[in-house]
């Protein structure tokens, strides 16, 4: 049998000692676990990056991967810490909405508000859930599978709505999602979605910042260096990039900024 995977995802960055403890956790309950970190820079105290980060990976994991998810600006509150299982997955968070991208790709699932605490660690911090709920959940559950022994099924999660692109005719408003590492600029708008965007003799015009862009490209090197291009990256999304450079920079925008999509 293969051996249980367990994938973290947090904004608790690295530099501290918090994703090893929360490792150390698991490891205590379940010491047969593989232990996978997504990543822990998801930007602090931001549902919105985490709701998107997980939404991207998650789905490259085997069946039955369970997924820590803990971006948690509401610690130690009333929002309550929720088990949840869909498209063949398990997701361990905080009801505030950070799975809200995996409500919305899940054709159907289900939810319990965890409340048996004698999963808990004890005493249970109130600044630190991911110790002291939430790994030790994930690790029980690797063992035991027993989703309904948590606590109880309930349907009325937090959930938001990802911003989406609107049309107008032949414009399309949309708004960059992310920046990555890499300075790449990336829309919530999907190719998939806009044929007439993708199609090879494709007329549009593209405007970021102060520039306009009329070049969508198949690979990050077929740009000019020092010109902004668009491409559909890897997630299936527009995305603004510089060959070699930072699109951020260049176009002097970043996350939350509006693009503009003339078609024809």
């Amino acid at each position: 049998m293969a051996r249980p995977i367990i994938t973290l995802t947090t904004d608790y960055g690295t530099s501290d000692h918090l994703v090893g403890v929360v490792k150390g956790v698991i490891l205590t309950i379940n010491p047969e676990v593989s232990i996978v970190d997504i990543t822990h820079n998801v930007i602090a105290h931001d549902v919105l990056d985490g709701a998107l980060t997980i939404s991207q990976a998650y789905r490259y994991f085997p069946p039955k991967t369970i997924h820590m998810v803990v971006v948690d600006p509401s610690v130690g509150t009333q929002r309550r810490p929720i088990l949840v299982a869909g498209d063949q997955h398990y997701f361990v968070a905080p009801d505030n909405g950070v799975l809200s991208a995996i409500y919305d790709q899940s054709e159907s699932l289900f939810a319990w508000h965890i409340t048996s605490e004698h999963y808990f660690r004890q005493p249970v911090s109130n600044t630190f859930h991911g110790r002291d709920i939430f790994a030790p959940v994930a690790g029980w559950l690797s063992k035991n599978w027993q989703t309904a022994s948590f606590g109880e099924l309930i349907e009325d999660f937090v959930r938001f709505s990802i911003p989406k692109p609107k049309v107008n005719g032949n414009s399309i408003k949309c708004v960059v999602l992310k920046l990555d590492n890499f300075g790449n600029l990336i829309t919530n708008l999907k190719g998939e979605e806009t044929p007439a965007l993708v199609a090879p003799d494709a007329k549009f015009t593209i405007r970021a910042g102060n520039a306009e862009i009329k070049k969508l490209l198949p690979t990050f090197a077929s740009g000019t260096a020092g010109e902004p291009f668009a491409i559909i990256g890897s997630g299936g999304y527009l995305e603004l990039c510089v060959n070699k450079g930072n699109a951020a920079r260049v176009l002097g925008i970043g996350r939350g900024a509006e693009v503009t999509v003339e078609l024809g």
